[in-house]
């Protein structure tokens, strides 16, 4: 890989087809690297693609850095000053830094490649690194970790909606998922056939479900289990 000494740390906006696309479209790349040769280079390369690039030299400087709140991955070599990479991977498991992990080594140990893809890596890359490897990884990571929070919205979105609910409203929910008709409904809970109705009415409503099934979906996420 070429190595180009230029100035460190988002060091590329999105140039990809001359684009002007923001850094929620493109993602961003943190390398944790202790060679400034390497992280050079790592940043010319994945700022070509039109990524946002942030390098540090230790796993401090990463901690001390302020990262944007988007999608992204983490390139980090297995060799650190301080905080080796394998230690770096716990803290992060243990944190609320949940980005995906690419492990680059100058050094092909299988020993350590196995841990680090048991706590969760998505690659483990060895030096000097193929472009497209590299490339191919990190665009994954960027691609997981856009799902993961997308999907985190979307609990998050399903809570607020279910907290809406009046407790009336909630127990006819959980009726409801499980194919009871409204007549049977209101006879559990002592209910006219008329008042189930209004309240699933509102219920479907008031958590954006456009049909029984997808309100059953929704119930699945949340972990409301269908009572028998």
């Amino acid at each position: 890989m070429e190595n180009h000494h230029q100035p460190e740390s988002q060091r590329h906006p999105a140039r990809a087809n001359g684009a002007s696309l923001s850094i929620e479209e493109q993602g961003i790349v943190f390398i944790v690297d202790d060679d400034a040769s390497v992280r050079a280079a790592l940043e010319d390369l994945l700022g070509s693609i039109g990524l946002n690039v942030q390098s540090f030299g230790t796993v401090q400087e990463f901690l001390d850095g302020k990262r944007p709140d988007v999608a992204g991955c983490i390139v980090l070599d297995v060799r650190l000053p301080g905080t080796s990479g394998l230690e770096f991977q716990r803290l992060l498991a243990r944190s609320e830094i949940n980005l995906p992990i690419i492990f680059i080594s100058g050094h092909s140990d299988v020993s350590i490649s196995v841990q680090a893809m048991k706590l969760g890596a998505i690659e483990f890359l060895t030096k000097p690194l193929r472009e497209q490897e590299l490339v191919d990884a990190v665009q994954f990571g960027i691609a997981r970790n856009r799902a993961r929070r997308q999907e985190v919205r979307r609990l998050a979105g399903l809570k607020s909606r279910l907290q809406s609910l009046t407790p009336r409203e909630r127990e006819v929910f959980e009726l409801v998922i499980t194919g009871r008709q409204s007549k049977v409904i209101a006879a559990d809970l002592k209910l006219s056939v008329m008042t189930v109705k209004v309240h699933r009415s509102h219920v479907m409503r008031k958590m954006g479900a456009k049909s029984l099934i997808d309100l059953a979906r929704m119930a699945n996420s949340l972990g409301i289990p269908a009572q028998d």
